[in-house]
């Protein structure tokens, strides 16, 4: 990379000519001279037009090299064919950068990829730094300097660098908006010379940014881009467009740069730690969280809100992203029950209600008690609250959400930001963005199985529910319960294959989790280890669970492909059928599709093509395709179990094995609801 220090005529000059300075208000020449003088830069301000004595009330100059002093940096708005000569008279008056917001360069076709390398040759010859071509330039307000348009003052922590003048001047429009304001606004343009990488590296080391934001298309110099990632001490946050194949060749032709891959760019940023946004709006909120808010000590959240609806949002949103929501504890609960009004609900969320109105300090009361208890608080201002500027506190671990507070929260969400807390408009997007923190760990993983309080389903015994599938003509494995390991070498000597061993327990549905299977076991030693062996292991994994034996099943014949079919209850649509790739994936990969019963053969086949994974079942690659009729009779059979048993609540064929002749369920589980 160039030496960091070359880069700071740009970013910090001292003194700024602008070539190109205009006396009709609306043009560009005019407009950036005036944002400069009003946006107060510290130091000498030079117009360069030969046909003005004066622009703006300063001394105009016929051209650079006429300046009293050679200023540090050159904004250049003259017409693209004249632009390399410009640089060039700018490296001979000892200017040491430029930003050329001129277009027409290599965005615009051949001619002005020349134009553009004109204007880079000149630039290296004299070593001069140079923003753009074809960008808006840079505002950094911590140093009094807008080179760019509109006017915008407010100072800030978030460097946002963009290679879309329009993206990156929305970003610092909102920021400034919302008096958050800017450390940078950095417009790339066309980078022929000061790109992505430069502006990471530099402002990794300005003491005035706290994050770093940028949109990009593409990368310049892929090396030096990684190597500014591995450099990179504060959080990076990174948008990145052309994502698909349209979009690539958009970008293309946008920045005349490769987009690349933008799988390669998900590894890059796995690497390197980036944090990834989707949208634009992902990219403000990810670096106003981390550039505003303090990293929690851990998970656990509480919501305080005088919004349910809000709260069940932001609920829904935190499970998703690994957050924790346990209940107040006893202490706390009866702290709280002092506090609040006794309609209040005391739980997580505690429901402040409407009564907040009229109230607010309801919610400092309810802040101060709970924030021993909790990791963080969500404070969701779910209503006209006045005074909400007051009731929250900066550099505490709070997550402020502001939504449906009409004329009270606009004005109350700008005195919240000038107190450095930031203020989301969504529980969705404030929890996205306190995510940030805990991005790169692991997820928490779930913990032990605890009894359920409320025993509402019951667990059918195996071999009740292989029996009743045979009787709608599911083929499905038989599994006889054994309560000694001779009974399980009896039951095992029925079948002419080897067998499978699977716990049983009404405590343990999943009993892949637990250790609870045991497959291809063939002679009668291993039969009797094995049982002895999975009750140990289930017990080491739920020592409550109650075991009433383990079945004893045929192993199925190889080459099925393994599908998950089910029958789920909903209380208040019925029974819908539940299809897609099935084993010990079916969690992990989540491809699956719903269909409601009853249904039409139609609808049976949209569900079954409907999974990513259909190809699989059609043949793909050279794969002989696989028997979907036998698999539609088993959908429907398996509707009719539903149908004629409504006191089942559940049944899972878990993995269905479908064959390129007929279909076998491996392991059933049914649940039935318990009658009161």
């Amino acid at each position: 990379m160039h030496n960091i220090n070359s880069l700071k005529p740009v970013f910090c000059p001292r003194s700024v000519a602008v070539i190109g300075a205009s006396t009709v208000a609306g043009k560009l020449g005019h407009d950036i001279l005036y944002n400069l003088i009003h946006a107060g830069f510290p130091g000498p301000i030079y117009p360069i037009n030969p046909k003005a004595d004066q622009v703006l009330g300063l001394a105009a100059y016929k051209q650079i090299g006429d300046a009293p002093s050679p200023p540090d940096l050159a904004v250049i708005v003259i017409p693209a064919r004249a632009v390399a000569g410009a640089i060039e008279q700018c490296g001979q008056a000892g200017v040491k950068g430029a930003i050329v917001i001129t277009g027409g360069f290599a965005e615009a076709g051949e001619e002005g990829e020349k134009l553009q390398e004109e204007l880079a040759q000149a630039a290296r010859r004299h070593n001069v730094r140079v923003i753009g071509p074809n960008c808006q330039g840079i505002n950094n307000p911590h140093h009094n300097l807008c080179a760019s348009w509109p006017l915008l003052t407010t100072r800030g922590a978030m460097a946002f660098i963009s290679q879309s003048g329009t993206v990156g001047a929305a970003l610092m429009d909102w920021a400034s908006q919302e008096l958050l304001g800017v450390s940078v606004f950095v417009s790339l343009g066309n980078r022929a010379d000061i790109d992505e990488a430069d502006a990471i590296q530099y402002f990794n080391k300005d003491p005035h940014t706290k994050v770093i934001a940028l949109y990009i298309e593409g990368v310049k110099r892929p090396v030096y881009f990684l190597d500014a990632l591995a450099e990179a001490t504060k959080p990076v946050v990174i948008l990145k467009a052309g994502r698909t194949k349209q979009g690539r060749l958009a970008a293309e032709s946008h920045t005349k740069s490769l987009a690349g891959q933008d799988a390669v760019y998900d590894a890059i940023f796995r690497k390197y730690k980036v944090h990834r946004a989707e949208t634009i709006e992902e990219l403000y909120d990810f670096a106003k969280g981390l550039a505003y808010l303090s990293k929690p000590r851990g998970r656990r959240l509480l919501n305080i809100t005088s919004s349910g609806g809000a709260a069940i949002l932001a609920i829904d949103a935190a499970e998703r992203l690994g957050f924790q929501l346990p209940p107040p504890s006893p202490v706390l609960q009866a702290k709280l029950r002092e506090i609040v009004p006794p309609h209040c609900a005391v739980g997580n969320p505690v429901d402040l209600t409407g009564d907040v109105m009229s109230d607010p300090g309801l919610y400092a009361k309810v802040i101060d008690a709970s924030r021993v208890e909790y990791d963080n608080l969500v404070v969701i201002f779910g209503d006209p609250v006045p005074g909400a500027h007051q009731i929250v506190t900066p550099n505490a671990q709070e997550l402020v959400i502001f939504l449906g507070g009409a004329e009270v929260e606009r004005q109350e969400v700008p005195l919240i930001h000038r107190r450095g807390i930031p203020v989301f408009p969504t529980p969705e997007r404030g929890l996205g963005a306190l995510h940030q923190f805990f991005r790169f760990e692991p997820m928490p993983t779930v913990g032990p199985i605890e009894p359920s309080a409320i025993q509402e389903l019951s667990l059918v015994p195996p071999s009740e529910a292989a029996a009743l599938l045979a009787k709608h003509g599911i083929p499905v494995a038989a599994c006889p319960l054994a309560t000694t390991a001779d009974e399980a070498v009896t039951l095992a000597a029925q079948f002419d294959s080897p067998v499978a061993l699977k716990i049983w327990s009404p405590d343990l549905p999943h009993k892949t989790d637990v250790g609870g299977v045991r497959l291809n076991l063939t002679t009668e030693d291993e039969i009797r280890s094995e049982c002895q062996d999975l009750v140990k292991t289930a017990l080491t994994h739920v020592p409550w669970a109650r075991i009433d034996g383990v079945t004893v099943s045929p192993m199925a014949k190889p080459g099925g492909m393994e599908v998950i079919l089910g029958i789920l209850t909903d209380p208040q649509y019925g029974s819908t059928l539940m299809f897609g790739l099935g084993g010990v994936f079916t969690e992990i990969y989540r491809d699956v599709q719903f269909c409601l019963l009853p249904a039409a053969d139609e609808e049976l086949w949209e569900l079954i093509r409907s999974i990513k994974g259909y190809p699989l079942l059609a043949g793909a690659r050279g794969f002989p395709p696989l028997d979907q009729e036998a698999l539609l009779l088993t959908m429907k059979a398996l509707a009719r179990v539903a149908t004629s048993n409504p006191q089942l609540d559940q049944i899972e064929l878990n993995p269905l094995l479908v064959y390129e002749r007929g279909v076998f369920a491996v392991d059933a589980r049914m649940y039935s609801r318990v009658s009161s």
